[in-house]
């Protein structure tokens, strides 16, 4: 069970937004792994704020039940309007003012939320059409949601000191910027200079690809939908974050999607690929890719995720040469895209750690080719799968203190791929739970917890906080 505690380094964030419509760029993919989309973007439409409530005194005490209202300094509030992009939620609060719906705060107060498309007060934030910003603080208040928890310990293969690259680090210490709109997600997000980026925004879907030594935070509940690429960058860590792939229940919601193949067409939530290295996943949640939800290929290496929750929408796949019926196409995470691609050897070496395999997912948790592969202290409930954690060609497996219940076929170790597996906790599986192979041996310091209460630990920790 992860501690957290808000972090009190930071002496300031800068906030980026781009009130411009949002445009959607491309990333290709590789085979296996869904690839990126084209995509479109689908903005949310909006509405008016509602008046604000009951003026406060003189002097900035009490506004009550304002939906939408904006306090003056010290003074009433007022009737606000929402800006393209939605129904603001509770208006903005002024340097020194108070809260509207029913908060209350002192002189110099506490937070404020968003208003969708409207304006925020000194330390708010402002979002764009197709964005719905999730929260601030006003000036002079304290620590709000844009103070996220802090990352879990690294641990495994990201960890690793290899190819001129000491570990991950991401962003460093670099000055949070804060955006709200794909459009300014995906400049601060670009390149290879170093940048903590903090998404505070619902985003509407589009296709993003992250540059080399970036952190990217979730903050007050974001979620980014559509496609997130890391390809060819080194050095990255994404946490705390909502990741929604373009195939809600439908595959065919994917711009890409193509009838005659089916789901596996479309794009992956989250691809990591062309030699990608020291890339960090942790306290995600990532649902219904297209293709699959995290894949990995293309000879990228160096590998944590941590903390992860995996899931996805019901749905069914009747059309295509893919198509699996009533199973539906629910791949989650794929290592190695092809047993042909032999330049994967020595390479797609990934840790799992403390991750969620939960409701749909019918297989590939995960399904791997060629690196070495640590799958520890997860948890799968998976109910209805085809089977969970397989190693599959020239790949080497140890999976160790997992706790798997009520799930088909835990174990799937191919006859061309080897797999140790040891301390695993079977409830009310069916098929394989054993596995003697060689696995591994880790060349990073990872030492197992005991299963007893693991569950419970990862049912409550898992995903954004």
């Amino acid at each position: 069970m992860i501690c957290f505690h808000s972090h009190s380094s930071f002496k300031f964030i800068i906030v980026v937004s781009l009130c411009v419509p949002t445009v959607l760029l491309g990333c290709s993919g590789e085979s296996g792994s869904g690839g990126a989309a084209t995509g479109g973007s689908a903005a949310e439409s909006g509405g008016a704020a509602t008046s604000g409530g009951q003026a406060g005194s003189v002097g900035g005490t009490t506004a009550l039940e304002g939906t939408g209202g904006a306090a003056t300094t010290g003074g009433a509030s007022a009737t606000s309007s929402s800006g393209v992009g939605g129904i603001a939620t509770a208006g903005a609060a002024a340097t020194g003012g108070v809260n509207a719906t029913g908060g209350k705060s002192n002189t110099g107060g506490a937070s404020a939320v968003a208003a969708t498309g409207g304006n925020a007060g000194t330390g708010g934030v402002t979002a764009a059409a197709g964005s719905v910003a999730m929260g601030g603080s006003a000036a002079g208040g304290a620590s709000s949601c844009l103070t996220p928890p802090p990352a879990s310990p690294l641990m495994g293969w990201a960890a690793v000191d290899a190819l001129n690259t000491n570990g991950t680090t991401g962003g460093g210490d670099a000055t949070p910027v804060v955006v709200t709109t794909l459009a300014a997600f995906k400049t601060a997000v670009s390149g290879t200079n170093a940048a903590v980026v903090y998404l505070n925004a619902k985003l509407a879907p589009g296709a993003v690809s992250i540059g080399s030594n970036k952190t990217i935070v979730g903050v007050c509940g974001a979620e980014f939908h559509g496609h997130l690429g890391v390809s060819s960058s080194s050095n990255v860590i994404i946490r705390n974050l909502t990741i929604v792939g373009y195939a809600v229940g439908d595959c065919t919601l994917d711009p890409a999607f193509d009838a005659t193949v089916g789901c596996s067409s479309g794009a992956d939530a989250v691809s990591v690929t062309n030699a990608a290295h020291h890339v960090w996943f942790d306290h995600c949640d990532i649902s219904d890719g297209t293709d699959g939800n995290l894949d990995i290929n293309a000879g990228s290496d160096y590998i944590t995720i941590s903390w992860t929750k995996f899931h996805y929408t019901p749905r069914t796949d009747t059309v295509g040469n893919d198509s699996t019926g009533a199973n539906g196409h629910r791949f989650s995470n794929l290592i190695g895209s092809a047993d042909t691609v032999t330049t994967d050897a020595g390479h797609l070496n990934v840790t799992w750690h403390h991750d969620w395999w939960a409701d749909n997912v019918n297989q590939r948790m995960p399904r791997t080719r060629f690196g070495q592969i640590h799958v520890v202290n997860n948890l799968y409930t998976s109910v209805g799968d085809s089977y969970c954690t397989n190693s599959g060609y020239q790949a080497h497996l140890l999976v160790e203190n997992n706790v798997y219940i009520g799930v088909k076929n835990p174990l799937s170790p191919d006859a061309n791929g080897d797999m140790l597996a040891r301390n695993n906790v079977f409830t009310t599986t069916s098929g394989t739970t054993t596995a003697t192979g060689t696995g591994f041996t880790p060349p990073y310091s990872l030492t197992p917890e005991a299963t007893s209460t693991l569950e419970a630990a990862i049912r409550s920790g898992a995903g954004p906080h």
